[in-house]
């Protein structure tokens, strides 16, 4: 069995990570232009808590007994940053390679007491992951994004995931590359505070219509960087895409993303909160297969959240 296999078809959702950049910007106190932690795998203090940082939440998928999705720092990695980041494009090649190296280091630590752990390539939006002023048509995404594809083929990872995608014709573009590469591919739409993409698209919609223009390519779709209040309702409705649904990356903050945006101090809300409410989702999820968390996460709120979803194993 593949690892894609055993996450596919466990009987408990896998664990990943929380608010990996909130965590290294607003409690590490590290800084970086446009939220771009990829180029502070060039600090080797940052690097240390950048394995900190993972081997927290790996202890609580030890503790409870189930396998993890772990993270590339590589949201900001799509070459189409390099300008804005004072970066060449093969300088960012080059940090999309750190990322999946230092992954496997940290994943090499945990191997004897986390089984399986998966290492996921991260891609992010080519432009404003809250308020895109351009939506990509598929084509254009798939050039843009296929370099950093490339790169996670070349380098092995078990998956990608495109994360914070505000639009279908990125979604598109990127799951297309994905395909072109051989790679798994999951994509994680962001939802404003009505349930709806920044698009005033429905969550809904936009899968539908990614998988009608993909031939499902997609191994699942994920919900992140929303509180589940703002998307809630959206599940209780029962229909059919919500199958399609397999992970779920909230947010702490019930603001919105203008607000967060603008905001000076790391709003962590209630963890234990965040836990039942996790809860409550994944009764509606019928296949959910990897749980962590968002903006404002930490190992507080994913280990809340395994809690209520592992318990009695999650200690």
């Amino acid at each position: 069995m593949t690892s894609i296999d055993a996450l596919l078809s466990a009987d408990r959702p896998f664990l990943t990570d929380g608010g990996f950049e909130t965590s290294l910007f607003f409690l590490d106190g590290f800084d970086a232009p446009e939220f771009a932690a990829i180029v502070l795998l060039d600090d080797p203090a940052a690097r240390q808590a950048i394995a900190r940082y993972f081997d927290r939440f790996l202890a609580t998928a030890a503790r409870a007994g189930t396998g993890f999705v772990l993270d590339t720092g590589s949201w900001r990695g799509c070459t189409e940053w390099a300008g804005k980041l004072g970066r060449s494009a093969d300088d960012l090649i080059r940090l999309n390679r750190d990322s999946v190296a230092l992954a496997r280091e940290i994943r090499a630590g945990w191997t004897d007491r986390v089984a399986p752990i998966l290492i996921n390539g991260v891609v992010g939006p080519a432009g404003d992951a809250y308020a895109p002023d351009t939506e990509l048509d598929a084509a254009t995404a798939e050039r843009l994004h296929t370099p950093q594809i490339r790169v996670f083929a070349e380098e092995g990872v078990d998956l990608v995931s495109a994360i914070t995608m505000t639009h279908v014709g990125e979604a598109v573009g990127i799951a297309r590359a994905a395909q072109a590469a051989g790679l798994p591919v999951v994509i994680s739409f962001t939802v404003e505070t009505d349930g709806r993409l920044p698009t005033g698209e429905t969550l809904g919609a936009a899968i539908r219509a990614t998988d009608a223009a993909t031939d499902s390519a997609p191994l699942y779709y994920m919900v992140n960087c929303a509180h589940p209040d703002h998307f809630r309702d959206a599940f209780l409705a029962r229909e059919d895409w919500v199958a399609r649904i397999g992970g779920l990356r909230a947010n702490a903050s019930r603001l919105s993303h203008a607000e967060l945006d603008a905001a000076e101090e790391l709003d962590d809300g209630d963890p234990e909160e965040f836990g039942r409410l996790h809860a409550e989702l994944a009764r509606y999820v019928p296949n959910l297969r990897v749980v962590g968390g968002c903006c404002g996460t930490d190992h507080r709120h994913v280990g809340c959240v395994s809690h209520h979803l592992h318990a009695p194993a999650a200690v």
